[in-house]
């Protein structure tokens, strides 16, 4: 898998709250539709290991097969709704990408 890595925190005016719900709700609608998405994780930033850290609020994985079904992503017209639908939130992000490496299974017996 080739991953779109989304570090993201909220607006100053934006309750925790409010952007995980627009998160996982609005946003997410615009989102599925992305051509080649295979997977979407998104972790809610519960609790941070430091005060730097405590400034973010969620983190999505989006997973493609390749950085060719990615880059086809990001050139859509789907990508684009995406984007306008973030508009001018004011909140801050990092996106990152790359090849995924599985480092543990998830062994099915005991999940």
């Amino acid at each position: 898998m080739y991953n779109l890595i989304v570090l993201a925190a909220r607006p100053h005016d934006w309750s925790h709250e409010q952007f995980i719900q627009w998160w996982r709700g609005e946003h997410a609608d615009v989102t599925y539709p992305l051509p080649g998405l295979r997977r979407w994780q998104h972790t809610e930033v519960l609790d941070a290991m430091d005060d730097r850290s405590r400034e973010w609020d969620g983190v999505s994985i989006l997973s493609f097969d390749s950085r060719e079904d990615l880059d086809a992503a990001l050139a859509s017209p789907e990508w684009q709704a995406a984007v306008d639908n973030v508009g001018k939130m004011r909140g801050k992000r990092i996106l990152v990408m790359g090849e995924e490496k599985t480092m543990v299974e998830v062994d099915s017996a005991t999940s």
